[in-house]
């Protein structure tokens, strides 16, 4: 169910209700009919009015379906009365994505952060899991079992999302260890639309063999593998969790964790589905969603997939056009991939610093030096060490704020 408001024109409104046709197949359901209306203001009880509620309740009695789903969010109350007059189980488009997660979780991490979403998403809406709430009468001494119940499952509820706060903190700290082992190697993160093909160039790019799927959200995990490059031995490029509009914030807070490996990338990969007729709308959310994550400023190249399968030609060329300096790549057949290859490489030297420094000789500041750069040359001069070195600029940034901490250090910069 679909809502035409404000600024949305229908064909827009017909584009998220297809999108949300594929979610709910991801999720194992299958679509029966699909309804969109125009509404000038939203209803405050029902989103689209008590007519369309009966009339929607009408078809899903002849047709013996049993959820219906709605792509805007909807309050707890509006569940609770288009349950009420539907007699069906109604979801919202957060929900829907919620339950996907759930499904294809696979790691530990992963099933922690939706569990976590999922409480969070859940804890306002607790009041309609109780139908024997309605038995309850008025008056001094009627406190019935369902309001105890209900403020025992708050409690529990409550008492979960804690413990999964934490249980995230300490694998939080697990992934910074393992990111700390991982800091003098360049890093290059895939982005994008969910299903934009991400996994397949992973594969593709590193000769892998991660799991790979023609639907929404095949991949939750952070998934990192090794990429050989002409100027760069030791290249690390991850794959993470698609972006979609309308992601519920409490999801990507969640997931803060895997979109960390995002965070710590030198270059990020923006992977588009050229097929796609929405792309634009898919460059716009993730452009959205890497600013709600302070990574606009991240160094990005624009990777079109898919074009092993492009039909319209002229449109093929107007993207050319729009975008020159795109790279336009297949998964599949390899097409275009030595030249984005060629363009991670040139990008990271561009973004590679080169630069030596004389410190007291001391353990700790040279660790600390290797763990944010490759280390080319080492020379011991009585009490002090001249460390030659090449790193990203943030890596050499780092380095520079921790020398200035020290006293006795002096260095000079000599920058690629």
């Amino acid at each position: 169910m679909g809502v035409i408001h404000g600024a949305m024109t229908s064909a827009e409104a017909e584009e998220h209700l297809d999108e949300l046709a594929m979610l709910a197949d991801t999720a194992g359901a299958r679509v029966m009919d699909r309804f969109l209306q125009q509404k000038r203001r939203i209803d405050p009880s029902t989103v689209i009015g008590i007519g369309k509620v009966r009339e929607i309740g009408q078809v899903c009695e002849n047709l013996q379906a049993t959820l219906v789903i709605f792509d805007d969010e909807l309050s707890p109350a509006q569940v609770k009365n288009l349950e009420s007059e539907l007699k069906v189980k109604v979801l919202d488009r957060s929900g829907l994505i919620l339950d996907i997660f759930a499904r294809r979780a696979r790691s530990r991490e992963a099933q922690t952060q939706v569990e976590l979403a999922q409480l969070e998403y859940l804890y306002p809406r607790l009041t309609r899991q109780w139908t024997h709430l309605s038995r309850q009468v008025g008056g001094i001494g009627t406190r019935g079992p369902g309001e105890t119940q209900l403020e025992v499952d708050r409690r529990l509820v409550r008492k979960r999302i804690s413990v999964l706060r934490g249980e995230l903190k300490r694998i939080e700290r697990q992934r910074m260890t393992r990111r700390e082992g991982r800091q003098s190697f360049r890093q290059v993160a895939l982005i994008g639309y969910t299903n934009a093909g991400k996994s397949s160039l992973l594969n593709a790019l590193t000769r892998s063999d991660v799991f790979v799927e023609n639907r929404l959200f095949a991949t939750l995990d952070a998934t990192v593998r090794s990429l050989p490059l002409k100027s760069f031995p030791r290249v690390l490029i991850s794959d993470t969790v698609g972006f979609i509009r309308k992601l519920p914030h409490h999801l990507i807070a969640s997931f803060k964790s895997t979109l960390e490996e995002t965070m710590e990338a030198d270059l990020l990969l923006n992977v588009i589905d050229i097929t796609n007729r929405n792309y634009d709308d898919h460059i716009r959310t993730t452009r959205e969603l890497l600013q709600t994550l302070k990574l606009s400023e991240k160094s990005r190249l624009m990777v079109f997939n898919k074009v092993d399968i492009v039909g319209d030609r002229a449109c093929f060329n107007r993207i050319k056009t729009r975008y020159p300096d795109a790279l336009f790549v297949s998964a599949k057949t390899g097409v275009g991939l030595s030249l984005l290859l060629n363009a991670i490489d040139t990008k990271l030297r561009l973004d590679t610093v080169e630069n030596e420094v004389r410190i007291p000789v001391d353990g700790k500041t040279l660790n600390f030096i290797h763990q944010w750069s490759d280390v080319t040359e080492t020379v011991y001069e009585d009490n002090t060490v001249l460390v030659k070195y090449r790193s990203s600029r943030e890596g050499h940034a780092r380095i520079i704020r921790f020398l200035e901490n020290l006293n006795e250090t002096t260095y000079s910069d000599r920058r690629r």
